[in-house]
């Protein structure tokens, strides 16, 4: 049996020269400016994207990769090396319909491909340090069965929070209404964002300022981890201000063993602005 292969999506925001290093295979979604269409992480860049959102009266759309797309990269992979299993990881099902678009092309293949596909209930690298976890057993020759184990360890041991500079780009993209948008905006209000069990956004808190929204975040954390060792990712969007003055309260306060940077991808973007700031904190 050949080494296990990794595919994942473009949302986990990987760092491409850790994808290229661990063999990380990416399907894409598309980012839609009107007429011009990107593939995220591929034709277009995190930088990129912020620019042109930047300069962009209307907010663009994201649409999910098709079956057809992921059956052709299984079946190149497969063609490589058909003893290798493949572990596919991708955003949560209940924000996207990537994980079924994954699903609907593992049923067009042979029953005996060996394919696993993993709905991570996460997004962005709450699910991309998974990704990471998963190819560098793979590179060990680790069995499949340990490196699902591993990463659903992994799974339980993580918790992530996001602050967004501004409500407007949840508003546009529906997740909130305009009304708390205009009252969030004038009363400096800051959502802590999270995602629950089952993958789906919600308010964890809401608080006034960027500082207090910090403070808040520790506490959260403290309540899960107090002083045990622990590694954190942080991610940004545009602006690494934020995530660095986090980063900074973070150290601080716990036992930081490891600290990881990646930034927001277009797709994830979409949704949180150019102002947002992550971390991704596990237990050691």
């Amino acid at each position: 049996m050949g080494k296990v292969r990794i595919v994942t999506d473009s949302t986990a925001d990987v760092p491409k020269e850790i994808r290229e290093r661990l063999g990380i295979t990416i399907v894409p979604l598309k980012v839609l400016f009107g007429e011009e269409t990107f593939l995220d992480a591929v034709t277009i860049t995190s930088e990129e994207f912020y620019e042109k959102l930047a300069h962009s009266s209307a907010l663009p759309t994201t649409s999910q990769p098709s079956p057809m797309e992921f059956s052709d990269v299984y079946e190149r992979l497969l063609a490589e090396d058909a003893e290798s299993p493949i572990i596919s990881l991708h955003l949560s099902a209940a924000l996207s319909g990537t994980y079924q678009s994954a699903v609907i092309a593992q049923s067009m293949l042979e029953e005996e491909s060996d394919i696993t596909v993993l709905d991570s209930r996460s997004a962005s690298f709450g699910f991309g340090m998974r990704v990471v976890k998963a190819a560098e057993m793979a590179q060990a020759g680790e069995s499949k069965e340990r490196i699902i184990e591993a990463i659903e360890q992994l799974e339980r041991d993580t918790n992530l929070y996001f602050l967004v500079d501004t409500l407007e780009y949840l508003q546009k993209g529906g997740r909130i209404g305009k009304a708390s948008a205009l009252i969030g905006s004038i009363l400096n209000i800051k959502p802590i964002l999270s995602l629950d069990k089952d993958g789906v956004v919600l308010a964890v808190d809401k608080v006034r300022g960027s500082k207090k929204a910090m403070a808040r975040i520790v506490e959260l954390l403290k309540q899960t981890y107090g002083d045990e060792p622990v590694g954190l990712t942080m991610a940004y969007s545009f602006r690494k201000e934020g995530a660095e003055e986090l980063l900074a309260l973070l150290k601080s306060q716990f036992n930081v063993q490891a600290i990881g940077w990646t930034t927001i991808g277009a797709v994830v973007g979409t949704h949180t602005g150019p102002g947002a700031s992550a971390v991704f904190m596990y237990r050691m």
